[in-house]
């Protein structure tokens, strides 16, 4: 025997207003749960394990004017050539920059202070750097990051980092990325980031100051 429609649309009304708001809680908490990333002293993350922490530390070589973190924030030497040479003197001569500038009194006025604010990582629109970086030097990822800091003279300014996931399954910077067109295609001509790095990770530690 058949049961009347009215009394399926019932039950099939009763089954949705049950499930429903079980579903929606789900999908609530997707939307708030973030990973946890901790960070360093001055609020913003630091390290290899995210795009955002190596390009952060690149910040800080200047901002400190540590040369040893600058060395270990990029990424190895690669390819051959004149690229590798050219590479290696960018490197070289940086470092000596990085230390004839701690030997100043007075840092210059247009040197980093400190870090502002730090966007998401991001990857880039075209597709060939990371597959020319993986076929053919092992990289893993390629993304970047924008990063804002306050100037020693008051002002502020906005650095484009890219970052490379290297066959480690570390992240590293690439500092002069104007010299490798194939990996950084596209870098300067993407839209300025809009997502701060607070809309992704879950900040834990003391937060960002917002002052120089």
């Amino acid at each position: 025997m058949k049961k009347p429609k009215s009394q399926v649309r019932t039950r099939l009304i009763t089954v949705i207003l049950c499930v429903f708001p079980t579903l929606m809680c789900f999908v609530a908490r997707g939307q708030i749960t973030k990973p946890k990333l901790r960070v360093a002293a001055d609020g913003f993350p630091s390290g290899h394990d995210t795009p955002e922490g190596v390009a952060c530390d690149l910040a800080r070589a200047f901002i400190n004017r540590d040369e040893k973190l600058f060395s270990a924030t990029c990424i190895r030497l690669y390819g051959g050539g004149n690229g590798r040479a050219e590479y290696a003197k960018f490197l070289k001569d940086t470092v000596q920059s990085i230390k004839a500038e701690a030997a100043k009194k007075q840092p210059s006025p247009y040197g980093p202070k400190s870090i502002e604010k730090v966007f998401a990582a991001r990857h880039l629109s075209m597709s060939g750097p990371v597959s020319y970086g993986y076929a053919g030097f092992d990289f893993q990822d390629i993304m970047f990051v924008d990063v804002g800091a306050y100037l020693h003279n008051g002002e502020r300014a906005l650095n484009r980092t890219l970052v490379i996931k290297d066959s480690d399954g570390k992240w590293y910077v690439h500092p002069d990325p104007s010299a490798s067109p194939l990996l950084s295609a596209g870098l300067n001509e993407e839209k300025a980031s809009v997502l701060d790095i607070t809309d992704v990770y879950e900040l834990v530690g003391r937060a960002p100051k917002l002052a120089p």
